[in-house]
């Protein structure tokens, strides 16, 4: 399989504690319960979603995009 291109990830922090989930819902599977001011490497925002991984395990999953800092 070839990618034609990849996403380059942007590096945010918590603003407050929140659960990665595996999909984009409230009522996602749980992947992680991530602390306030955590790192996160976003791939993707999109309704009111972001996509991306975080962790020491690098867990790959869904975060409200308000939970999120803008810098």
């Amino acid at each position: 399989m070839i990618a034609s291109h990849y996403a380059e990830p942007v590096s945010r922090r918590l603003r407050i504690p929140e659960t990665l989930r595996s999909t984009p819902a409230n009522d996602g599977a749980p992947v992680e319960d991530l602390g306030g001011d955590e790192a996160f490497e976003m791939l993707d925002d999109s309704l009111g979603w972001a996509w991306g991984y975080a962790g020491p395990e690098r867990r790959v999953g869904y975060l409200p995009s308000e939970a999120l800092a803008k810098d």
